[in-house]
């Protein structure tokens, strides 16, 4: 079941990135002579209207194919209102741009779902209270249930470790039950030096206490809540993932840690043995992750074809089909080299593990 949940996961991002182009297409009045997902040896094809779909033996992308995608393509007088080339620059662009627009909003819909369904977190109950820290010398202990910092209710840890390291240097008042009483402690956090997600070192406010593991909540939200969280992490993961790309060129963070497809296999088929939600979020994930990477201005992706529009629109007429098939070329080296390094560190993991 973990096996068919990844490759699900992948037919789905591809079929979502595709859509966008197919639909934009369709709305611009451009035949669409194939619809595929997947690269190589046809499994499946169906021809319904003017457009063949098709689902082939790779599933490492897909694609649209368009009538007069090429500059050299021939193309017939009685068509030229049905050919990409023909159409404007700012229809192409939109064309173009689709196919990552869509897998952003299929990350925010996922995101919005899960809200809404409901998450399951860690209950704001102390597990373990650290020695030498602001939290033991307030006697705070083990199984105590933290019901407000400073005023505010709590649901769940996460939103206590949020409140604590929002006001560094501040003392923090918090409301514990424990047993039958209920208990008013002020706290002032230390703060520490800790390694950020990106190994960076940060300094954030501490007080010493960890959750317990044992109990949990599910969260839910009404919809409109869970749209608004919806969109609010969508956010969150795209600056997050522009940041981490930056942070590779920058060599603050190890090229080592760039995964490929093996990877990505990997994590599906073990989210998906930890649930479906777990399966939903890390969909949302991956889904931002190959918007930004389509954005990428590199010739062969997205990103790439809307900066030749951008140059074209500004010189007046197309880039000379010469600069685009070196450029293309260069791209196309580009991605097959950041491939091949992607999985040699994805079997580079299997064999160290």
């Amino acid at each position: 079941m973990s096996i068919l949940a990844a490759i699900i996961v992948f037919g789905l991002l591809i079929f979502f990135h595709e859509l966008g182009h197919f639909l934009f297409a369709k709305l611009f009045g451009v035949y669409v002579e194939k619809f595929s997902i997947g690269f190589g040896p046809a499994l499946f094809t169906k021809k319904a209207k003017e457009t063949e779909y098709s689902i082939s033996a790779i599933p490492l992308g897909g694609y649209v194919k368009m009538y007069g995608e090429n500059l050299n393509d021939e193309v017939e007088e009685s068509m030229t209102n049905r050919s990409f080339s023909h159409k404007s620059v700012g229809k192409r662009s939109l064309i173009v741009l689709a196919g990552p627009v869509f897998n952003f909003l299929l990350a925010f819909l996922l995101f919005s779902l899960v809200n809404a369904i409901g998450t399951p977190k860690l209950k704001p109950v102390i597990g373990k209270v650290q020695q030498d820290m602001p939290a033991a010398a307030a006697g705070l202990q083990e199984g105590d249930e933290i019901l407000k910092v400073n005023g505010k209710e709590i649901t769940y840890w996460q939103q206590i470790s949020d409140s604590i390291k929002s006001n560094p240097n501040k003392s923090v008042s918090l409301l514990i039950k424990r047993g039958d009483e209920t208990i008013e402690k002020t706290i002032t956090p230390t703060v520490a030096e800790v390694k950020n997600i990106f190994g960076e070192k940060i300094k954030v406010s501490l007080i010493g206490i960890a959750p317990s593991t044992k109990t949990t909540i599910t969260v839910r939200h009404n919809p409109i809540k869970a749209v608004y969280l919806g969109a609010v992490k969508s956010y969150e993961i795209t600056k997050l993932t522009i940041v981490g790309i930056v942070k590779i060129f920058q060599q603050v963070v190890p090229a080592d840690n760039i995964g490929g497809p093996i990877l990505i296999f990997q994590m599906a088929k073990e989210t998906a043995a930890a649930g479906i939600n777990s399966l939903l979020l890390f969909m949302a994930v991956i889904s931002i992750n190959l918007a930004i990477l389509n954005l990428l201005p590199i010739p062969v992706l997205d990103g790439g074809h809307l900066l030749f529009y951008g140059i074209e629109a500004v010189k007046g007429k197309p880039v000379s089909l010469r600069t685009r098939e070196v450029t293309q070329m260069v791209g196309l080296a580009l991605l097959l080299a950041l491939m091949v390094f992607a999985f040699y560190n994805d079997i580079t993991r299997i064999i160290s593990k």
